[in-house]
């Protein structure tokens, strides 16, 4: 689309969290300075300073620059030399990969709790149908509030999200929140967010398209709505014209469409307060398995690769993973070599977050498995994929494993119609 700086920032109520969201389904989520606000929140000390973080040679190029370096008319793809005279008392930083990658890993995890139709564009952004998710977690603002709220609490990072009928406008609309912010564009007032932006706001339009049209005498995008498609087609081209003359009345047909190849799936969770009893770190990784065995198993793959993430209580993570010999997409089993990898940590500090995740994705149907000495060719996958049947009917709630339920947890499932409680001390019996 055209550059971001052609969306006008402010809030206007007509296009705040109390707007007629019905049929707002997409979603676009941008995280604010994302490189940057990860520096930051491994230096906390930068807080509050002008941070730039890209190449810091002498041909190095600015990948993100904090909100107040952007006060001093540092932006992203500038060149870092003229960002140093621009900004000469900024703090200038390389790149931290292996931190970028880990944090658009954990932002993009929580975009698909809220729902699996998630299209990356970017390490940092994403567009997200909801229509499935309103059942369970509300209205699109409310999910757009779920989703910043985690940010906050989880990553210590903050985001600005469009709420729109289309990609499009919705992409406009996180633009137009930044920084983090909250923009809904009802469907009933799209032409009125949309015919007063600039004519390089709409997706395709560069500086020389730009110069173009405003030679024309369009520099608006209503302006361009209302133009004749012949004039635009002499300008632009058949395919410019009709794709920008669409765009401005607010025409953009293309769902969101998730990545089609996961390489991995895992969940994590974050303590409301630190933690450090094993007992309560052993259910929460039960848990988290039990979540990433049923991802595996509805999307018809699995792993030979576990992998557990500790996050320390002053923010130091640490990473182990595990590859078996055999694949699998049983929950105890990613269990217990999870718990296993975290006892070996030997991990006496206070913990903030555990993750399991599981690697080295291959379609289940086509990967054979082979059965270890004496196990029983029905057990736990088998009763696992019945649960999953039982989930599919009668909710979560319909099915859980005991040791993942208090005694209240357990009392309530006596007066439950549909809820039966599985031990997991030993494997159930083949049948």
């Amino acid at each position: 689309m055209g550059r971001s700086q052609a969306v006008p920032k402010g809030r206007d109520p007509r296009f705040g969290p109390g707007a007629d969201d019905a049929g707002c389904t997409i979603l676009h989520v941008d995280m604010d300075a994302f490189f940057a606000s990860v520096a930051v929140r491994s230096q906390p000390e930068l807080r509050g300073r002008p941070v730039i973080v890209g190449g810091v040679g002498p041909r190095g190029v600015v990948s993100s620059a904090s909100y107040e370096a952007r006060r001093f008319g540092v932006r992203s793809a500038m060149p870092t030399a003229r960002a140093r005279a621009l900004c000469p008392r900024g703090v200038f930083l390389p790149v931290d990969g292996p931190a970028i990658g880990e944090a658009s890993r954990a932002v993009m995890a929580i975009f698909r709790d809220v729902t699996p139709l998630v299209e990356p564009l970017s390490s940092d952004e994403a567009f997200l149908d909801v229509a499935g998710a309103r059942r369970l977690l509300g209205s699109p603002t409310e999910i757009a509030g779920l989703i910043r709220r985690r940010m906050q609490d989880e990553q210590r990072l903050t985001c600005s999200v469009g709420v729109a009928p289309t990609k499009f406008v919705a992409k406009l609309g996180s633009t137009r929140a930044k920084p983090d912010g909250l923009i809904v564009v009802p469907g009933a007032l799209v032409l009125e967010f949309l015919h007063p932006l600039p004519v390089d706001a709409l997706w395709g339009v560069g500086e020389r398209a730009a110069e173009t049209l405003r030679r024309l005498g369009l520099t608006t995008v209503g302006e361009i709505a209302h133009a004749p498609v012949g004039m635009l087609r002499g300008a632009l081209g058949e395919a410019s014209a009709v794709h920008l003359h669409e765009l401005a009345w607010g025409r953009d047909p293309r769902g969101v469409s998730p990545e089609r190849e996961e390489k991995s799936i895992g969940a994590e969770m974050t303590y409301d307060t630190d933690v450090a009893d094993p007992a309560v770190i052993r259910k929460s990784l039960l848990a988290l398995a039990d979540k990433v065995g049923a991802r595996l198993r509805a999307a018809g793959v699995v792993g030979r690769t576990v992998a557990i993430k500790v996050r320390l209580a002053d923010f130091r993570t640490v990473n182990r993973s595990r590859t078996v010999h055999t694949s699998t997409d049983v929950a105890r089993e990613i269990f217990e070599i999870s718990w296993s990898m975290f006892t070996a940590l030997g991990a006496r500090e206070h913990i903030r977050l555990v993750g399991v995740r599981v690697e080295g994705l291959t379609p289940a149907a086509t990967t054979s498995r082979q059965l270890s000495l004496g196990e029983p060719e029905r057990g736990w996958r088998e009763a696992e994929a019945a649960r999953d049947a039982v989930v599919a009917r009668f909710g979560p709630a319909g099915l859980s494993p005991a040791s993942l339920l208090g005694r209240s947890d357990l009392r309530r499932t006596e007066n439950h119609p549909h809820s039966t409680v599985v031990p997991l001390s030993d494997p159930p019996s083949p049948s």
